[in-house]
């Protein structure tokens, strides 16, 4: 085999922004490639679009990355920003609470308590099935 061969192609990477115009459709433009844009009713179809633009002004269109670049009023920006950090912390809480759901299990039926998972499900405010499957994961670790 050649070397060649056995080097991956590049995948190049073109950068598109999109932008509200008056009318409310969505205008997409790829950066560094002048005169290649394109306008969709939603950032879904002005995306779908602007790879078909893009195969007209270079060879690789079809392999390349698109990388959104969505712009937005400030507001918007910040209640996104704001959402995904509530997100991650809530995300970050549901593991914890998950270890500690594990834990409870472990401890309700194993040792000298050994309850049933109906009981331990009735003191957790979980399903017995719930408490049957934290039971096959703590055993499986």
């Amino acid at each position: 085999m050649s070397r060649e061969g056995l080097v991956e192609e590049a995948v190049k990477h073109y950068r598109v922004a999109y932008e509200r115009d008056e009318s409310g459709w969505w205008v997409a433009s790829v950066r560094g490639v002048r005169g290649c844009h394109t306008q969709g009713r939603t950032v879904d179809e002005a995306r779908r679009r602007i790879r078909e633009a893009l195969e007209l002004f270079v060879d690789d269109a079809r392999k390349a990355a698109i990388v959104d670049d969505v712009k937005l009023p400030s507001a918007a920006t910040r209640a996104i920003r704001a959402y995904a950090t509530l997100r991650k912390k809530a995300d970050d809480e549901d593991r914890r609470a998950a270890r500690a759901a594990r834990r409870a299990v472990r401890v309700l039926r194993t040792g000298k308590l050994k309850m049933s998972a109906r009981d331990a499900a009735r003191l957790l405010g979980l399903s017995h099935q719930r408490v049957h499957q934290l039971t096959q994961e703590e055993g499986s670790r």
